[in-house]
């Protein structure tokens, strides 16, 4: 029986202090241009936290503005404000900055994190008052003085965590002089830990599941941690269940880019469709390196930095209940080693062959979902619309192989497509977002079946040129459970092979 998708969860943490201070890009230009016009503008082109709530592209990520409904908008998309729009919605939420601060303070258990008292006390509020995070309050603790905390940012011990540019806390170096422990690389990776951890909150409620029947966890964010002994050895899955509360569960980490998570699920899949565990969980983070990645060109075309934003989500894997959406581990189509590195050549490898094999057609599939990165992101910074992109690579192939005809390409996209609606975190837009979309719309009937397509660029660790690929398909339950009163036996499949073997040796004295 093939595994199904009992829930997911998707969540965003609005970080424009983080912006400034932690992403690559902008880091990067403080040391080696720091008087830049780029560094002198940033802080104007900064959103609100307000405006990052109601911006419909982030609702629809988390689940109160359907994607259908965000492709009839007009663009530009940033212009627009939804009205009454939440903090929270059906898949997660977005959370502001200060919380998640508070968040990582909770993730902390080396106490690395040293964050204001009177900054601590107004959180013990907001943890108090939120169903989330009210079990964690006590880790918060007391609190330090800001004098402590000023001197160790002051003497390179610690990176500073800022709100509005003021200094409210900091995150120590975990090791005088290892790098792979440096302030920079454990806010980095706390920030991991605390967003996987936010998206796995989620998923116990939007799942309805209990903590403890977590059997696994597969993390899949594109951060890896360890020292300089293991660089990328270490184990963000078991980090953040236990922050989470999964006392049953233990987990190891997936990567492979931003192919990462369709590898998770796969393996999630199998885990679970094999019998060895019953609930796996695939989770991941948000990557703050990335964090106002194209903010130059957002800048020079006078647009807000629309990369203010870490993702993270949750999807949880189980055994088949006859009700939710199946991942259907006969379709798997995987870019091989010898595929080739062309578009076309990659698209064959994951989604023509892998329909091929269940005798499908292209116009069989209700949704493709390969890279969703928001085209408001994208197209500034010259990639373009990178979701539309691969939807006509899809329909163009469809055509080549004679199932559909070149004047339908437009359409094809339009009706197999969602719009772009991800942020830009390399991973999180891989495929998995619109699983929440999908699994609610087969429940409902009013879809059949999506192909999840996951891509890696593997040449940016400079070990191959090659690419990545891996696709399946996530179909709605045919509501065909197995019945425990018709399966077999351990005593009667060894009463059916004795039989057999007393009929074979009779055959054998006969002769």
């Amino acid at each position: 029986m093939f595994p199904v998708i009992k829930g997911a969860s998707y969540v965003l943490v609005h970080t424009p202090d983080m912006v400034i201070h932690n992403g690559t890009t902008q880091t990067l230009e403080r040391e080696t241009n720091p008087d830049s016009e780029y560094l002198k503008v940033l802080r104007k082109h900064l959103r609100s936290y307000e405006d990052v709530v109601s911006y419909p592209v982030n609702q629809t990520y988390i689940g109160n503005f359907d994607p259908e409904e965000l492709a009839k908008l007009p663009r530009p998309w940033f212009e627009k404000k939804l009205e009454n729009a939440s903090r929270y919605g059906k898949f997660g939420e977005i959370m502001p900055e200060d919380e998640f601060y508070g968040l990582m303070k909770v993730c902390d258990v080396f106490d690395l994190v040293k964050l204001e008292k009177n900054f601590t006390l107004e959180l013990k509020s907001k943890f108090e008052n939120n169903k989330y995070l009210s079990e964690l309050v006590s880790r918060l603790g007391e609190g330090n003085e800001i004098e402590e905390i000023n001197k160790l940012v002051e003497n390179g011990v610690a990176e500073g965590l800022y709100l509005n540019d003021n200094l409210v806390g900091c995150v120590k170096r975990a090791h005088e002089y290892d790098i792979n422990l440096s302030a920079h690389v454990i806010t980095e990776n706390l920030a991991v830990k605390a967003s996987g951890v936010l998206a796995a909150l989620h998923i116990i409620e939007k799942a309805n599941i209990k903590k403890e029947e977590i059997d696994y966890i597969v993390e899949c964010s594109e951060e890896a941690c360890g020292d300089m002994n293991q660089r990328g050895g270490g184990n963000f899955a078991k980090a953040i269940g236990e922050t989470a509360g999964f006392k049953n569960a233990t987990g190891c980490d997936v990567r492979g880019f931003c192919a990462g998570p369709a590898h998770a699920l796969l393996y999630a899949a199998t885990l679970v469709q094999s019998g060895v565990f019953k609930n796996v969980l695939v989770v991941a983070g948000g990557a703050t390196a990335k964090l106002g990645m194209n903010g130059r060109d957002h800048v020079k075309k006078g647009m807000p930095i629309m990369e203010d934003i870490l993702g993270g989500f949750a999807i949880l894997v189980s055994q088949n209940d006859g009700v939710n959406p199946v991942i259907r581990t006969d379709s798997v189509g995987k870019h091989s080693i010898g595929a080739g590195a062309s578009p076309q050549a990659v698209i064959e490898a994951i989604v023509a062959s892998p329909l091929e094999k269940l005798n499908l057609k292209f116009t069989d599939v209700d949704k493709y979902a390969p890279e969703m990165q928001n085209p408001e992101v994208t197209e500034p910074a010259g990639a373009g619309d990178v979701p539309t992109q691969n939807y006509k690579m899809i329909a163009a192939l469809a055509v080549k192989k004679g199932q559909l005809d070149r004047s339908q390409i437009n359409d094809f996209v339009k009706k197999h497509g969602y719009v772009g609606y991800a942020p830009t975190q390399g991973h999180v837009p891989s495929g998995v977002p619109i699983i929440g979309y999908a699994r609610e719309k087969m429940l409902s009937g009013d879809m059949n079946r999506v192909m999840l397509v996951g891509k890696g660029s593997l040449f940016l660790a400079r070990m191959t040129n090659l690419f990545d690929g891996l696709s399946y398909l996530i179909e709605r339950n045919s509501g065909i459970v197995e019945d425990k009163k018709d399966a077999v036996t351990k005593e009667e499949v060894k009463k059916m092979v004795a039989e057999a073997l007393r009929d074979f040796a009779s055959h054998l004295l006969e002769e």
